[in-house]
């Protein structure tokens, strides 16, 4: 293939862990792979729904609840609802040999149980993923006229895998673009999805391009940012798409702006980068965005880190996360000491809802 492969992995059901498909995530890593994994609990719905907006290459869905005759019908109800029917549906885990045929008559590309090897299972979605038909630009910039969200979702992947718009570009649109970056670990993906979340309760249209690193080893890589951004119900004024930073320097991703401009012509009202997690010379996002939250936590720095040139400078804003922690109150002092009053510092926990009302309160506000 001339494009790396990009799999969904979904844990549908009550199911009470999921240590068997995070040793497959990682394995479709190793092999080359963007995985995006959407963690436990998940429903047929939003599953579906993720894999609209990651317009992904395969679903690969694990049971354990022997539910298979229940979930399948219902993904492939909503496979067809969100009109993604071409994206092929893969199933594990314990699937009994008597209902193998029968999941497949439902659409099920490919069935694998408990004691299928993991090399079989790799060639085998290879196999699958390489059948996969690309749809053409005219076909992807007409649906994104008539505001096709699979059309915008399937033109993100048109242009991140360097392919022509054959001279045609999005309209110009009117989204503030906030870039939130900071250290691994920090919490950009909680706070981003409590925030989107926030920000939907204002009647806003949220889009969320969420980067994480790619392999220097391998070229695959693990997109997890969703996964900590999945909450209710999904709805189409909710963008999420996660993108590999691929050999791209600075925290972003190839082809960042433009994919931000065509997300910008859609309509949406806010647009949250996420970088890869972030060293000091990380700026690139200034680049791009209107503004730029820098995220840091309890006990991260002093007054000296917190002068020093680079990622510091360019923040407009601040978030100390996790502000539950101990440590806290002297972090919040040294960062004033260092930094003064000029730009806002706001202090949030994720955990316990503290603080994200504010930062929604400053985002709508650029809105008025």
């Amino acid at each position: 293939m001339s494009h790396t492969t990009r799999i969904l992995l979904a844990k549908i059901g009550l199911d009470g862990h999921d240590r068997g498909v995070k040793v497959l995530a990682r394995s479709f890593r190793e092999a080359g792979f963007e995985v995006i994994y959407t963690g436990l609990w998940q429903t047929c719905e939003a599953t579906m729904f993720a894999a609209m907006q990651e317009d992904v290459d395969l679903v690969g869905v694990s049971l354990l609840s022997a539910a298979h005759m229940t979930v399948v019908p219902e993904l492939m109800k909503h496979r067809k609802v969100l009109g993604v029917e071409s994206i092929p549906v893969l199933l594990g885990g314990i699937i009994p040999e008597k209902d193998h045929e029968a999941v497949r008559e439902m659409g099920v590309a490919a069935v694998f149980n408990p004691g299928s090897s993991v090399n079989d299972i790799i060639t085998t979605v290879r196999e699958i993923a390489a059948a996969n038909h690309e749809p053409k630009c005219e076909e992807l910039t007409g649906g994104y006229e008539e505001r096709d969200p699979v059309a915008l979702a399937r033109l993100i992947t048109h242009i991140q895998r360097g392919r022509s718009l054959d001279g045609w570009s999005p309209p110009k649109g009117k989204a503030t673009v906030v870039g939130i970056t900071g250290a691994p670990g920090v919490g950009k993906s909680s706070f981003i999805g409590k925030l989107g979340e926030e920000l939907r309760t204002r009647d806003l249209k949220v889009a969320v391009i969420a980067v994480d690193p790619t392999s220097p080893i391998t070229g695959g890589a693990l997109l997890g940012d969703r996964l900590r951004m999945m909450h209710g119900k999904p709805g189409a004024d909710f963008f999420i798409r996660s993108m590999a930073s691929a050999d791209v320097q600075g925290g972003l991703g190839p082809r960042c702006r433009d994919i931000i401009n065509l997300v910008n012509g859609f309509g949406f009202d806010i647009i949250l980068v996420e970088t890869v997690g972030a060293g000091q010379a990380d700026v690139t996002i200034r680049e791009i965005a209107d503004n730029v939250v820098l995220l840091v936590m309890p006990e991260s720095g002093d007054s000296i880190q917190f002068s020093k040139a680079g990622i510091m400078e360019i923040a407009t804003h601040f978030v100390l996360n996790k502000c539950d922690l101990d440590g806290a109150d002297a972090t919040h002092a040294q960062m004033i000491s260092a930094l003064g009053d000029q730009r806002p510092i706001h202090r949030v926990s994720t955990v316990n809802g503290e603080g994200i009302p504010a930062v929604a309160d400053w985002l709508a506000g650029t809105k008025t």
